[in-house]
């Protein structure tokens, strides 16, 4: 490639000046703000905590970059907005990356983060998972009254032959149904499955191997799974009758179930007719598939509007008010759909390998990704305007920070852009985030 850095581009003048561009002005880097994802990292510990556990076999004499290291690497480019491993071939060379992955020299290539996400092997998922959760329990400062565990699956479209993609009619393409909980918007879990599965599927274990690790922690603590129609499965309430676990669930519309609730829909819909306004009601029913083991408790939300009746379900074991239940905390789940939104700002989609385990290693690297940015939001940003901010805000608004880079043997000094119009934020985001 020709060297064009002293050569000068001439560009239509302005208020009289000419307006010239060359490529000199030296180590410069778009990413500035990938200091405060390493900052956050360095405070809980997360990349460390999982480099520990994941294998590593090879020659430990002849390796130049540490699985520490590339995981840093390809967590905090995914944070930061690199999606792909194409785009660590230009990164290696950017003196922020290699500060952020504590190298002074070139961090890893493509082919050289590909061998270690084609490593992934079953015992990698599980560790990872390990670490989201007792990152999670680490970050309460005191012990807890009540945990909502919130389930849910989303289509992760496929373009490829990966290994276990399937065609799913409801999405209408070839994907995987990846499997997330989360609870006070943190991760606990991101699972991939094939979507030639009732989405249920796994839920069942996972909130067991949940519930058994929380209540080694807190015992005391009241545990809710929250989910919606598609995890209401007779099996699953019956589990969390047995241990202790509470739950409000979704409930598909059926013939049987508006039958019992014509009243309530009905009495809506004179009122309706008399007041032309919309109207809303609550009301208990006694309900069991043919396929319960008995019959359980179910809130029925009825609304009528001029547009037609429009009933919904929530079976639940909770006690209480049915209209606080459904409005204040069955209706809370909607906040899992802006996390799930989250994950696919990080590029969770991105399973193109071919193989299983390497795709659900890429699916926990954006999980991993989340963690620090929402870290970063919790810790760093609480009180301020981007306290609710979704995770591409706040790398838009705090991390995508142009600055000159200048290293030498006694330090390296971020020169970051003068006009940044949120240095407040990132000045005080830094001081929260300091370990120690």
């Amino acid at each position: 490639m020709t060297n064009r850095s002293r050569e000068q581009l001439l560009f239509p003048g302005c208020k009289g000046r000419r307006v010239e561009a060359e490529f000199s002005g030296g180590n410069v880097t778009s990413d500035g703000g990938v200091l405060l994802v390493r900052q956050a990292d360095l405070l809980l510990g997360l990349t460390a905590s999982i480099a520990r556990l994941l294998e590593d076999p090879r020659r430990q004499a002849s390796c130049e970059h540490t699985v520490l290291s590339m995981l840093r690497q390809r967590v905090y480019g995914l944070a930061v907005g690199y999606e792909d491993l194409n785009d660590h071939d230009a990164l290696r060379w950017d003196l922020a990356w290699q500060t952020a992955v504590e190298r002074d020299k070139p961090a890893a290539s493509s082919p050289t983060l590909c061998r270690l996400e084609n490593r992934a092997r079953r015992e990698s998922a599980v560790a990872m998972h390990q670490v989201l959760v007792n990152q999670f329990i680490s970050s309460l400062p005191a012990p807890p009254t009540e945990l909502i565990l919130d389930f849910d699956a989303t289509d992760d479209p496929v373009h490829g032959n990966q290994e276990g993609r399937f065609f799913h009619g409801y999405y209408d393409h070839y994907c995987f149904l990846p499997l997330y909980v989360t609870c006070r918007d943190q991760l606990l879990a991101a699972y991939l499955r094939p979507s030639n599965i009732d989405g249920a599927k796994h839920a069942w274990a996972i909130l067991a191997l949940l519930v058994k690790r929380l209540r080694q922690e807190w015992p005391q603590a009241r545990i809710i799974f929250r989910g919606d129609s598609g995890f209401c499965r007779w099996r699953m309430l019956a589990w969390c009758d047995r241990h202790a676990v509470g739950y409000i669930v979704g409930l598909a519309k059926n013939e049987r179930i508006n039958e019992m609730a014509a009243p309530l829909i009905d009495r809506a819909r004179k009122r309706c007719d008399a007041t032309g306004r919309k109207q809303r009601l609550f009301g208990n029913l006694r309900y069991g598939a043919h396929t319960w083991e008995r019959p359980r408790r179910v809130i029925a939300r009825i609304e009528h509007t001029t547009q037609g009746s429009n009933p919904r379900y929530v079976v639940t074991n909770l006690p209480g008010n049915s209209r606080h239940l459904y409005e204040r905390i069955y209706c809370a789940r909607g906040e899992m759909e802006n996390r799930i939104k989250e994950q696919l700002q990080l590029f969770s989609d991105r399973t193109s390998a071919h193989r299983w385990w390497p795709n659900q290693f890429r699916l926990l690297l954006s999980a991993l990704a989340y963690t620090l940015l929402e870290a970063i939001r919790r810790l760093g940003l609480k009180g301020t305007e981007l306290a609710r901010a979704q995770v591409a805000t706040i790398r838009l608004k705090l991390l995508k920070i142009g600055a000159v880079i200048v290293r030498n043997t006694r330090r390296v000094r971020f020169r970051l852009a003068s006009a940044h119009p949120y240095q407040h934020l990132f000045w005080l985001v830094a001081a929260r985030l300091k370990p120690g």
